[in-house]
């Protein structure tokens, strides 16, 4: 099983990309995903943009994910 995690990307340098997942920033690649712009958001995987994905679609996993956390802390 594979996990992607929506990600925003907030600067792109060439073909690597500054995002933010849960206000934390990480450096990855677009590689995959040249099409990509500041303020979209990608599926991430192991590094790299897998595709560009729609900002309420992302939203709504993010909400998920906040949500199954707090289950865990629970």
């Amino acid at each position: 099983m594979c996990l992607a995690v929506p990600a925003l990307i907030k600067k792109i340098e060439g073909k690597d990309a500054d995002v933010e997942i849960g206000g934390i920033t990480r450096r990855i690649s677009l590689r995959l995903t040249p099409e990509a712009k500041t303020g979209d958001y990608v599926l991430l995987h192991t590094g790299f943009a897998i595709n560009i994905i729609d900002k309420q679609e992302a939203e709504e996993t993010l909400k998920l994910f906040a949500e199954m956390a707090e289950q865990v802390t629970e």
